[in-house]
């Protein structure tokens, strides 16, 4: 089938985060998919985009929210007040208190642990309130389903139970069962959320240089449960095999690539890949990067198939210097949005009058030393 997906740029400064959209089928009998909205503040520029390029009584057939933050999330609510939605896919963090219960400390009932949860995520709360109010069906993207001509990799359903007692906004998790049942991640662990907060929040000032041959890229990384909760998205569209990964991280990542596995999903040779988490180097590591989307290659040979980072123009921290060079020694040509969309797109789908060349990013000699 034909296919046209198109990155958008989200957010300001450090604040980055995804809003994706797609459109596939044939000519006259195109379905639109929206994966992520960004922030409140981008969502009018994504509605505009849609209006402008797929029609002003555009219908979505699928609308997904990846994860629960806000730099992800916010804007899908905007799409839900100007478009008819048919299928949401959204994660009910609540709606599993009853089963959830043994991986929370003691003292909730399921009703008190419902209402609390549904609290502190009003947004996802108001996306599902407004998917109903219009009729839209609303079900939740667990490993296996099929989203029009993707198939979520990642999380299945037994995951996503054991991760959302860990994510920074939940209650109290029930840390001995959790590493009892091997499904603690870590990132919970206020010593360890804290350290990885500072490193972020810190100034690199220190750099290292970097050769083709030698990567500096460390495996190990530990991301958010909320990351690691995203939900990871493949489709093939003949000509090329999609890969959205969100906000994931190694776990997520792992997961994916061992449900592919099993059940026969042929991931090599993917064409397009979204970059995890704005490039972040607390998502990726050389391992999970080779099982992915293949082992290194020898200086010197073409790009066969497209990375795309969200990140805005003027954030200094994302992408990671050393996660681009990691892509491109894969064989990746990075793309980035940074001020504007990038799209990518087959054959059948018309050129725009107003398109330019995407714009990649070059290899950096330098990258950001460990601390």
């Amino acid at each position: 089938m034909d296919y046209e997906i198109e990155f958008h740029p989200v957010g300001d400064g450090t604040k980055a985060g995804d809003a994706i959209t797609i459109r596939y089928g044939v000519a006259g009998q195109y379905e639109i998919m929206v994966v992520d909205g960004g922030t409140q503040d981008c969502a009018e520029l994504v509605v505009e985009h849609i209006k402008a390029f797929y029609g002003d009584n555009a219908v979505i057939s699928h609308l997904v929210s990846t994860h629960p933050d806000a730099d992800h999330a916010s804007g899908l609510r905007e799409i839900l007040r100007n478009f008819p939605v048919q299928n949401v896919w959204v994660h009910g963090l609540w709606h599993h208190a009853g089963e959830m219960l043994p991986y929370f400390e003691d003292g909730w009932t399921e009703a008190t642990l419902s209402e609390e949860i549904k609290e502190r995520y009003p947004i996802i709360a108001e996306l599902i309130d407004l998917a109903f109010a219009q009729g839209a069906s609303v079900f939740e993207p667990f490993q296996g389903t099929q989203i029009g001509p993707f198939t979520v990799l990642s999380p299945s359903r037994q995951t996503y139970l054991r991760l959302v007692p860990q994510f920074r906004k939940t209650p109290e998790p029930n840390k001995e069962l959790l590493e009892a049942e091997h499904m603690w991640t870590g990132a919970k662990d206020q010593s360890v959320f804290r350290q990885l907060f500072e490193k972020a929040a810190r100034a690199v000032t220190n750099w290292i240089g970097e050769t083709w041959d030698v990567e500096l890229l460390k495996d190990g990384a530990t991301t958010a449960a909320e990351n690691d909760s995203s939900t990871v998205l493949f489709a093939n569209f003949g000509d090329t095999k999609v890969l959205l990964t969100g906000d994931a991280g190694v776990n997520a990542l792992t997961w994916a690539c061992n449900y592919a596995d099993l059940n026969g999903i042929d991931r090599s040779n993917l064409g397009l890949i979204q970059v995890p988490h704005h490039g972040s180097r607390s998502n990726v590591g050389p391992t999970i990067l080779d099982r992915l989307i293949g082992p290194r290659l020898p200086a010197g040979t073409a790009t066969s198939r497209t990375a795309v980072v969200s990140c805005p123009k003027d954030d200094e921290k994302h992408p990671r210097n050393m996660v681009v060079n990691a892509f491109r020694r894969r064989g990746c040509f990075v793309g980035k949005t940074q001020g504007t969309y990038f799209r990518k797109y087959s054959t059948g789908m018309p050129a725009r009058t107003n398109e330019v060349p995407a714009v990649g990013f070059d290899w950096f000699d330098q990258v950001e030393a460990y601390d």
